[in-house]
């Protein structure tokens, strides 16, 4: 739930910001934002580290990537339960907002597959990806993935998901292709 008030909140903030900016520009920003590694950079400094290892001590802790993300908008979908959408609207501009580096995200292209989608259809090529290998285990993995452009392989990507492995596929395309970004 935390995460809906989060995209809704960001959403409107974008929008009352940038009147004049086109959807494709609101969406690729709101995403940079709420994002995975943006939340847990976000809740790391807004002190959620600090009150999970109080909370948590000296036991040993094994926790994914995305802990302090996960956090964060937990806090928050408690904070709408409590409070109402108003407030929890007051909260996220007036306390988390302000620990995002919205212009510095803004100049950061961090979408490549956007950007290679883009250049297939300026360009008219078909593009496609191809999960290669999946090495590890349950809880960690790492694809290997291959974008085609014309059926022909031009780029591979590792991660530690499908989606990050294409995001690197899509980088490495874009340097071999000349593709600016």
């Amino acid at each position: 739930m935390g995460d809906a008030i989060l995209g809704a909140v960001v959403a409107e903030y974008l929008f009352q910001k940038y009147p004049y900016r086109d959807e494709g520009f609101l969406t690729e920003t709101r995403s940079k934002l709420v994002n995975r590694e943006s939340l847990n950079s976000t809740g790391i400094k807004i002190g959620l580290k600090k009150v999970l290892n109080l909370e948590i001590g000296d036991r040993t802790f094994i926790g994914n990537k995305s802990l302090y993300g996960d956090v964060l908008e937990a806090l928050l979908g408690a904070v709408f339960l409590d409070k109402g959408y108003h407030f929890t609207k007051k909260f996220i501009l007036k306390r988390i907002l302000l620990h995002f580096d919205l212009e510095g995200m803004i100049a950061t292209v961090t979408n490549y597959k956007s950007k290679i989608i883009e250049w297939s259809q300026k360009e008219s090529k078909a593009i496609d990806y191809k999960v290669l290998h999946v090495h590890g285990n349950q809880r960690f993995k790492e694809f290997i993935v291959a974008l085609e452009v014309d059926g022909e392989e031009v780029a591979q990507g590792k991660g530690s998901t499908k989606k990050k492995a294409e995001q690197e596929a899509s980088k490495n395309a874009c340097d071999s292709l000349n593709i600016t970004y």
